[in-house]
């Protein structure tokens, strides 16, 4: 089962290999009482390759993380910050 860094560093892997600025690429772990929440950060031209079109890439992301996510009382979330 995956622990929280690893999770972190997978979503950190997915997402530099979709920018062009992968020294960019920040993942953060903010623990809330319901959920963890793992706040990714790309270069500012780099946000439309990971959000994609009409959201489909960020959904993809979203979907890789919850299926590798331990299952626990909190939910594991995704937020891209802009």
């Amino acid at each position: 089962m995956a622990s929280d860094p690893d999770l972190a560093e997978l979503i950190r892997y997915l997402a530099v290999n979709l920018v062009d600025k992968p020294d960019e690429v920040r993942v953060e772990l903010v623990e809330e009482r319901q959920a963890n929440v793992y706040e990714l950060e790309v270069a500012e031209t780099d946000l439309g390759k990971v959000i994609g079109r009409g959201g489909k890439t960020a959904r993809a992301l979203r979907t890789v993380v919850q299926a590798v996510a331990p299952r626990s009382r909190k939910r594991t979330l995704v937020e891209i910050l802009e």
